[in-house]
């Protein structure tokens, strides 16, 4: 990202860039500032873009061996075009030696760094991969934004305010917006305003519904069961998310009978440090063998629905009736 932030300070760019990877936000905005450096205002003449699969890529390469309108270059965006993946290989032969006066970008959330199309941008430009923030870059972004509008947050608001939003940054955004509007007249962000305000992910009530299994609360689990349904989520998505849950909860267990401390913990199963501790205290719920259990339950529920053996709400429904049963109620 250092080079990009370079070129872009410099004015002095590639003639390919492809910008990847899983961080949303980011991704969209280097390629909204690229476009901006790239492309003076209002000049349409000049500027392509594609969006989706099925791109013409004979189409593409004429373009850019066609001649910019009164200007020094002809700029063409590729955003979500798969060709990483697949069906870049005429493209990757054009891009070791293009006209001079083409620039490409590329904006791809995945992509095959074995590609032909990759080794090209590699060979001929740059590749920007944008991953996921660590959680010190998650918190200081926070703690930037509320800076400029003369907010304070004590440490404790700030990982409640990440619990609630996850570490997806276009939603910290959004929810942050919606936090100083709710705050406009106080100094203090208080964890009573994150709460009042805040909208708790999909993940974060899949994690308070098995915590409500783990404790047995089995009209709590399946109330919040049906509010994920109200909100659309599909049936078959929370499946997965509980299937995940408990899988993580299993490597949080094993990890944690090793003698490993939370910080630890969070770096083998990729979960940020602010809620490492969280998960050990849900697994300390659970002896292993039931989380194996869960695990494999949530695959044959899954393997029932796709062989038309079961409707899929049922089938989730019945995992959380099995597993907050009183009866099959564990101690550690």
């Amino acid at each position: 990202m250092q080079r990009l932030i370079a070129d872009l300070k410099s004015g002095e760019f590639k003639q390919i860039y492809l910008l990847f990877g899983e961080e949303d936000y980011l991704r969209k905005q280097y390629r909204d500032k690229l476009k901006n450096a790239l492309v003076p205002d209002g000049d349409t003449m000049n500027f392509k873009y594609y969006e989706g699969k099925d791109v013409p890529v004979p189409e593409v390469i004429d373009l850019a061996e066609t001649m910019p309108f009164f200007a020094d270059r002809r700029v063409i965006f590729l955003e979500n075009s798969g060709l990483f993946k697949k069906g870049g290989e005429e493209l990757a032969a054009y891009l070791d030696s293009p006209a001079p006066t083409a620039y490409f970008v590329f904006v791809e959330a995945e992509v095959d760094k074995r590609s032909k199309l990759y080794k090209a941008v590699q060979k001929n430009g740059g590749a920007i991969e944008f991953g996921k923030q660590d959680e010190t870059t998650l918190k200081r972004w926070v703690l930037t934004m509320l800076k400029k509008e003369n907010k304070q947050i004590s440490e404790n608001t700030l990982n409640l305010f990440l619990t609630h939003t996850g570490t997806d940054m276009s939603n910290i955004r959004t929810e942050m917006e919606k936090l100083l509007c709710y705050c406009m007249k106080k100094n203090v962000v208080t964890e009573e305003d994150v709460n009042e305000i805040c909208t708790r992910q999909v993940t974060n009530q899949i994690f308070d519904m098995v915590d409500a299994i783990a404790g047995k609360r089995q009209k709590e689990a399946l109330n919040l069961y049906y509010d994920l349904l109200t909100l659309k989520e599909p049936p078959m998505r929370i499946l997965f998310l509980i299937a995940r849950q408990f899988n993580l909860l299993l490597q949080v267990k094993e990890l944690s009978a090793k003698g490993y401390g939370d910080k630890a913990i969070a770096e083998k199963v990729g979960l940020h440090s602010f809620i490492a501790g969280k998960y050990v205290r849900q697994a300390s719920k659970f002896k292993t063998s039931y989380l194996r259990e869960a695990v494999n339950a949530c695959v044959s529920a899954e393997e029932a629905v796709k062989t038309g053996r079961m409707d899929d709400q049922m089938s989730v429904e019945l995992v959380i009736v099995r597993y907050s049963a009183e009866e099959g109620k564990e101690k550690s």
